[in-house]
């Protein structure tokens, strides 16, 4: 049997940072409330791990309102200017553990918007990084994942439109949504704000899919980067399986097949890396 696992996998540098922000902020507040505002990362066992620890989630802007003292860690997907705004009127330490790929996409659309230019954000819109990207735009702005997104994007003919991404979009996807938007004679800029560690992440998942019989993506399934991961696997590997802990892997999955690639998320502690690696090696 055997086992192929992903370089790439695990935490980037993104989220290494944002999750040691969040620790060394404990150490050195002993006393003091600690607060992320939104979870630092999606990976349940990590937000468990903080809390334990007496970190506390802010989940909305009503309960930051709330808060007149301690430390405020901004998390890794970034936030809307407005929170900022709303930090400086406040008695409290603010600490910025965001991404600075998104920090690029943030300081992108705003000085973009500021000439004119009509946003197109390529991302879930339900996703806490788009929504923060979405509030640094002195403009007009659309949101698209879904081709039938672009179909319905109206955009005046005179306007210039500048595309972003988020940060852990599937890249090929990407590039096809940006082909259909150029086929409608739109004049745009393409931005593509992809970081470096997903564009090899996912490189790194289908070639590994491809070679493998049976595939496994570590991750939490609030995960956005994981999601997309999943979805490149499986289409590569029909037999793929996304799971959370080792607690998720159902070891007669896996019986009849000579090789099995390992991937995982970039929320993804090593540590759950290395704990389904020896669980796949037990039943070989």
């Amino acid at each position: 049997m055997k086992i192929i696992c992903a370089k790439t996998a695990g935490f980037c540098f993104g989220v290494k940072r944002a999750v040691d922000t969040v620790f060394e902020q404990v150490e050195k507040h002993k006393g003091e409330k600690i607060y992320t505002y939104g979870p630092i990362i999606h990976n349940g066992e990590v937000i468990k791990n903080l809390e334990e620890k007496g970190v506390v989630i802010i989940h909305s802007k009503k309960e930051l309102e709330e808060v007149h003292e301690g430390v405020v860690v901004i998390r890794s997907h970034g936030v809307e200017k407005s929170i900022y705004d709303l930090l400086e009127e406040k008695n409290v330490i603010v600490v910025d553990a965001t991404c600075p790929d998104v920090k690029k996409i943030h300081r992108i659309v705003q000085r973009e918007s500021k000439k004119g230019n009509f946003i197109i954000i390529v991302g879930n819109p339900n996703h806490p990084e788009v929504q923060g990207i979405k509030g640094w735009v002195q403009g007009d702005w659309a949101v698209i994942e879904q081709v039938g997104d672009v179909e319905s994007l109206s955009i005046p003919e005179e306007k210039k439109c500048s595309i972003v991404a988020q940060t852990t979009f599937n890249l090929e996807k990407f590039k096809d949504l940006v082909e259909i938007i150029e086929k409608k004679g739109y004049d745009i800029s393409v931005l593509n704000t992809i970081c470096n560690a997903t564009r090899k992440r996912q490189e790194e998942a289908k070639d590994i899919a491809e070679q493998a019989d049976a595939m496994i993506v570590i991750g939490d399934k609030s995960s956005s980067n994981t999601q997309k991961l999943y979805e490149i696997c499986q289409n590569a590997c029909k037999a793929t399986y996304y799971i959370q802990t080792p607690k998720d892997l159902e070891l007669n999955q896996l019986e009849s097949v000579k090789s099995v690639g390992i991937t995982a998320g970039a929320s993804t502690p090593n540590t759950i890396i290395e704990e389904v690696q020896n669980s796949v090696r037990i039943i070989f």
